[in-house]
């Protein structure tokens, strides 16, 4: 069932990609307008579900952060992480550490809502100082949320530079 539930995830991914190709995604709490074409939807409970898990990073809240993943979420970071607990237990805390040193700008946040399953497509400016090393890039988040229970929680991810 778990092979299906990713089959679909990346056909959904992909289906938006080739719908909408100028989407992108990234982390802040910045307030923006949703009639920029470079903000779209971002006051939806999807939206807000991202900005919360965000924030419980960057707070580092990992049981607020953990609270927000699906139990088989799929975490593309460079490598792969297939679980909530396996990223609660490993990555999560080094993301936690390296967003507590650094500041992270919004450029671009727009969601897609298509029945129970939403996607969070962002573009962030990151700055600062890590380990004794300047930091200063953009990234780009891609995160697919869908709808259970009555609640939006992540179930994938997909961080890069």
């Amino acid at each position: 069932m778990k092979i299906k539930s990713y089959s679909f995830t990346l056909a959904f991914i992909t289906l938006i990609g080739l719908c909408f190709p100028s989407l992108s995604w990234a982390h802040g709490e910045a307030k923006h307008s949703d009639s920029s074409p470079f903000f779209v939807n971002t006051n939806t409970a999807p939206a807000k579900v991202v900005r919360a898990f965000h924030l419980a990073l960057e707070n580092g809240d990992k049981a607020k952060a953990r609270s927000l993943l699906a139990d088989d979420v799929l975490i593309f970071e460079g490598g792969v992480e297939r679980s909530a607990d396996q990223y609660a237990n490993h990555h999560m805390l080094a993301d936690m550490k390296y967003l507590a040193d650094v500041e992270t700008k919004t450029l671009e946040h727009q969601v897609n809502i298509s029945g129970n399953m939403a996607m969070s497509i962002t573009r962030s400016k990151t700055t600062g100082n890590y380990k004794d090393k300047e930091v200063d890039y953009e990234g780009l988040e891609t995160i697919v949320l869908n709808l259970s229970n009555g609640e939006w929680i992540i179930t994938h991810i997909h961080w890069s530079r």
